[in-house]
C-alpha cells in the first residue's frame, strides 16, 4: 500500500509539474499517456467518484462501464434514436419525428446514450482539457460509424467559433475527427466549414436551439470547390436536438455537397 501510495503521489506530482509549465493541451495529453504506462491509475466504479488524475485512460471499473448504453444502431436511421422499448423496426427505418420533419443530412449513428454514466467523460473531455480520453472515445466513434465513415470521401467536425476555441484551445470534435480520418484514410477536411457568430445552445429548447443556429455556418468560395460533389462526414460531441447538425448539414449541401451524413459519441434521447 505504501509503494502504491508512493507512485501515485509521484505520478500526481510529475503531472502538476507538466500542467504548470506546458500549456499546449496536446502535449499535456501525449505525456499523460506515459505517465499511465509507468504509473497506471487506480480503477474507479463511477466518473463521479473518481478524481480527475485517475481517470487518465478512462479509469473506470467493470461497473462503471456496465453503466454506458452503446447503441447498436437499431434505432432511427436519420438521427440514431433508439427505437421505444428497444424495438427493432428493420434496417433503415426512420422514428415518427423524422418522418414528419427528416434532417437534411442522410443517416446519424451514434456510439452511446448520452446519460449521467458518460457525461462526465464527455464533459471532461471537452471543457476540462482531457485529451487522453481521446483515443478511446475515437475508438467508440470509428466502431459505431464505420458503415457511413466507410462510404464517405470527407470527415469534417462541427466547428467551434474563433472566441469560443480560444477560450476552450481545442475543437473536441476536430480531436475526434482527425484521427478517424487519417486511420480510414478519408480527407480531413478541419476548416472548411465555419461558425460565423457564437451561438449558446444549452437551457433552449428544440426550437430555440434551431433560430440560433439557423445562418450560423458558412463555405467559403474557394472551399466550396474542394467540398462539391462530396460525401461528407460530419463528426460531432453529443446529438441532442440536433439543431447544429441540421445547420451544418444544411450549409454542406448548400455549399454543393452531394451528401452528409453524422457521426457523434453520444445521442440524449431527452430534451
Amino acid at each position: 500500500m505504501r509503494l502504491a501510495s508512493r507512485l501515485g503521489q509521484i505520478r500526481s506530482e510529475v503531472k502538476a509539474f507538466v500542467d504548470d509549465r506546458l500549456t499546449a493541451a496536446h502535449i499535456r495529453a501525449s505525456l499523460a499517456h506515459a505517465l499511465d504506462t509507468v504509473f497506471p491509475p487506480h480503477r474507479f466504479d463511477s466518473v463521479e467518484d473518481a478524481p480527475p488524475e485517475a481517470l487518465m485512460g478512462a479509469g473506470l471499473a467493470a461497473a462503471g462501464w456496465s453503466r454506458i448504453r452503446f447503441l447498436d444502431h437499431d434505432g432511427c436511421d436519420m438521427c440514431a434514436r433508439p427505437f421505444e422499448g428497444g424495438l427493432f423496426l428493420g434496417a433503415g427505418s426512420h422514428c415518427d419525428d423524422c418522418t414528419e420533419k427528416p434532417f437534411p443530412f442522410r443517416r446519424a449513428r451514434a456510439a452511446c446514450i448520452y446519460d449521467e454514466a458518460v457525461s462526465g467523460l464527455i464533459l471532461g473531455f471537452k471543457n476540462g482539457d482531457r485529451l487522453d480520453l481521446a483515443p478511446m472515445l475515437t475508438r467508440w466513434l470509428e466502431r459505431a460509424g464505420a458503415n457511413i465513415i466507410a462510404e464517405a470521401d470527407i470527415v469534417m467536425p462541427v466547428p467551434l467559433h474563433p472566441l469560443r476555441l480560444l477560450h476552450r484551445r481545442f475543437n473536441q470534435a476536430a480531436e475526434l475527427a482527425r484521427p478517424v480520418a487519417r486511420r480510414l484514410g478519408r480527407t480531413y477536411l478541419g476548416n472548411t466549414l465555419k461558425r460565423t457568430r457564437q451561438t449558446h445552445q444549452r437551457g433552449k429548447g428544440a426550437q430555440a436551439r434551431w433560430e440560433n443556429v439557423r445562418g450560423a455556418f458558412a463555405v467559403s468560395a474557394r472551399d466550396q470547390k474542394r467540398i462539391r460533389d462530396k460525401r461528407i462526414v460530419l463528426i460531432d460531441d453529443v446529438f441532442t436536438t440536433g439543431a447544429t447538425l441540421r445547420a451544418c448539414a444544411a450549409t454542406l449541401l448548400k455549399a454543393g455537397a452531394a451528401s452528409v451524413d453524422v457521426c457523434v459519441l453520444a445521442r440524449a434521447v431527452k430534451h
